[in-house]
């Protein structure tokens, strides 16, 4: 079995940021899903536990940093070609979120861009071409 991996983000208003990932086209499960928590699904392996400040805080004695005001964690998705990494932040921008709080990446065999969610989580989406890639590491390495 695939190792599964949640992100937990707190959140300050959970129908706001569950209508900001289900406009992205991710979908609810409803099984991990209450009144201060909401389970999204990226992929098969990749959910996101969005949660209430106080349920945050059930987890961890640390404060809740400002997403905006600093930085703790980037957060970064694959996607299958350079169209699908400007589709997915079209969706956010159109979701209401922020385009681009982080520099594009253009490598040539690699492009990335980045949105920002409604709490000023950042969210990176990075296209690779392989075989690119591989080249760009030999000649990096010669």
């Amino acid at each position: 079995m695939p190792t599964l991996i949640f992100v937990n983000l707190p959140v300050r208003d959970l129908a706001a940021s569950i209508a900001f990932y289900e406009a992205l086209g991710f979908a609810r499960n409803p099984q991990f899903c209450d009144d201060n928590a909401a389970c999204i699904v990226l992929s098969e392996t990749i959910h996101v536990m969005l949660l209430t400040h106080e349920k945050f805080m059930q987890f961890s004695p640390r404060p809740i940093a400002d997403a905006r005001a600093g930085a703790q964690v980037l957060l970064c998705l694959s996607a299958l070609s350079r169209e699908a990494v400007d589709a997915q932040v079209g969706k956010a921008v159109a979701a209401g979120g922020v385009a681009d709080p982080t520099p594009t990446q253009e490598w040539g065999f690699m492009y990335g861009r980045s949105y920002e969610d409604p709490d000023g989580h950042i969210w990176e989406v990075m296209w690779m071409d392989p075989a690119g890639m591989t080249a760009g590491a030999e000649t990096q390495a010669a």
